[in-house]
């Protein structure tokens, strides 16, 4: 994974800067700069968040951090 984290805004923040979340994500160093598939991952203390990057407003998939270091762990030995 990529070094650099990319801030975002959640969408329900309104006008009250306090209520807001901001959640950095970061885009896999195998996506390439070609715009081929890629992938991009947001991590906080209960959960491992993975999205398209090509698609960020749209869904993603969220792994328990134990869950996500199984799945790592398992296609690295692939």
């Amino acid at each position: 994974m990529s070094s650099e984290l990319a801030w975002f805004k959640s969408s329900y923040c309104g006008d009250e800067e306090f209520a807001c979340v901001e959640i950095a994500w970061r885009k896999s160093t195998h996506s390439g700069d070609e715009g081929g598939e890629c992938v991009e991952v947001a991590e906080t203390t209960s959960a491992v968040l993975v999205r398209d990057s090509k698609d960020n407003s749209g869904p993603h998939l969220t792994f328990t951090p134990a869950a996500w270091e199984a799945f790592v762990a398992y296609a690295r030995s692939a």
